[in-house]
């Protein structure tokens, strides 16, 4: 048997002993690297996992703004969308982009949406700001184009920062005398108007006694009475606050008057007309008008007021009568005045509560109020220049409410339907009840159309049918509000 070498031996067992060696040393290294690979992703996995964190907490925060600045332009949306059209009474534009602010309100809204979509681990990549970014609030009403921060009209538009919001009422295609909207502050609004109204009634005077049901000893009269009005004036209003506002409304007007009438058992063959006109500045009236809640979408808003009326018209009782000696028995005359007055000759307060109550797609209104007339000395003026003294004359108070509501056809156009009531109670003189005089109930259907015709100019168009005698047949109602 041929033996190795033991040198041979030991160099085999060293090169096994360095190849075992440097395979564990190998094995080792490559577990160290494995194991800083895994180390080193598990601190950028943590990483990344704090950055997520940080922002979900960011997009929260966004979200929440979004949500309290939705939901203070939720009145504004529907102003815009369902419950209006046209413009309010301060002629400021409904269904248009928003302006002031509430364009404010959506050009922070709408960055601040961009901005959350902008840094979203999904992009990962910052916003281009120079691009006009347009979103939509969550009642489907287009936001303004926001650039650089800077709202549509120009106004700087605070990212992140809510700004001042509209609390007033969603306006509403005017039908009724007090309006709801108040003007904004330091706000004017200037509406020529112009009002046509015509009435019409039958009359029966029967002078004498009966002797039995059948039998009528005296003279029986028959007239019939046509009144036709014709109103133009001014209002002004002006926004104290944005709660608060004030109102002067300067009316002039022109009324004629003619009465047909035939004398029965006169033997008259035709009748008699007697027609008499007046016209002249009528009572100035002056309003204050107060926001008293914020409101909202499904909210009551609710808007006191206090109108003061003048007697800067010419009163009933400063016209001349075609009575001779007297009007009171009158024996020498028909008693009916030769010139039509302009006013009523009193002095009248009337506060009064206007309500709005949105939902979709319409806008519930109404007012209840409270006339009062201060009573004093009159007498009637005679035709040869004298006078008759009548006592003290308390004309009676007047009780009202009316009710209507309002849905928008587009962006510029809206219509209203109501029904406006007044009580108005017996006149007395002397502290005793006038004879003759009764409670007299004031029923009209009213119907109004509303059309936008610029940013700052509205027509407002109202038609109005009397349903009891006492109301005039027909009243037309022409408003053009024009806001500064």
């Amino acid at each position: 048997m041929k033996r190795v070498p033991l040198r041979r031996i030991q160099a085999i067992s060293y090169a096994t002993l360095l190849l075992f060696s440097t395979a564990a040393k190998a094995q080792s290294l490559e577990n160290q690297a494995a194991q800083d690979n895994i180390t080193t992703l598990r601190q950028e996995l943590n990483t990344r996992i704090k950055e997520l964190e940080a922002l979900k907490h960011k997009l929260a925060e966004e979200e929440t703004n979004i949500g309290r600045l939705s939901h203070a332009l939720d009145s504004k949306q529907l102003e815009l969308q369902r419950g209006t059209g046209g413009t309010d009474m301060n002629g400021l534009p409904v269904g248009t982009t928003a302006t002031g602010d509430a364009a404010a309100a959506q050009a922070a809204t709408t960055d601040q949406a961009a901005s959350a979509q902008a840094t979203t681990p999904a992009t990962n990549a910052p916003a281009d700001q120079n691009v006009p970014v347009q979103g939509t609030s969550p009642g489907g009403v287009t936001s303004a184009p926001v650039e650089n921060g800077q709202a549509a009209n120009g106004q700087n538009a605070p990212v992140g920062q809510a700004p001042v919001v509209d609390t007033r009422p969603p306006a509403v295609a005017p039908i009724f005398e007090q309006p709801g909207v108040l003007t904004p502050r330091h706000k004017f609004v200037i509406e020529p108007y112009f009002q046509f109204a015509y009435s019409s009634e039958n009359q029966l005077s029967l002078v004498g006694y009966t002797i039995i049901p059948a039998l009528l000893i005296g003279l029986i009269n028959v007239s019939e009475v046509k009144t036709t009005t014709l109103t133009g004036g001014v209002a002004v209003r002006y926004g104290i606050t944005n709660r608060m506002e004030l109102e002067v409304r300067v009316p002039y007007v022109y009324q004629t008057n003619d009465t047909v009438e035939r004398q029965v058992f006169t033997g008259a063959a035709a009748n008699s007309v007697i027609s008499s006109n007046g016209h002249g500045i009528g009572d100035v009236e002056m309003t204050l008008r107060y926001q008293f809640n914020q409101g909202g979408p499904e909210k009551f808003y609710y808007v006191g007021w206090l109108r003061f009326k003048s007697a800067t018209g010419k009163s009933p009782f400063d016209v001349v009568t075609d009575c001779v000696t007297t009007c009171v028995s009158n024996t020498t005359g028909t008693g009916l005045p030769l010139q039509q007055p302009t006013g009523s000759g009193f002095y009248a307060i009337q506060p009064g509560l206007t309500w709005l109550f949105p939902t979709d797609p319409v806008v519930f209104f109404g007012n209840f109020s409270y006339l009062h007339s201060f009573g004093k000395k009159e007498s009637l003026t005679l035709l040869n220049g004298a006078t008759e003294n009548l006592g003290k004359v308390q004309p009676g108070d007047i009780w009202g409410f009316n009710i209507g509501m309002g849905l928008a056809l587009n962006e510029k156009a809206s219509v209203s339907i109501g029904y406006d009531q007044s009580i108005v109670l017996p006149t007395s003189q002397d502290g005793q009840r006038v004879p003759g005089s009764v409670r007299a109930i004031l029923g009209t259907l009213l119907i109004g159309y509303s059309y936008r015709l610029s940013p700052s100019t509205t027509l407002n168009f109202s038609l109005g049918a009397g349903l009891t005698r006492d109301t005039p047949d027909l009243t037309v109602t022409l408003r053009v509000p024009i806001s500064f």
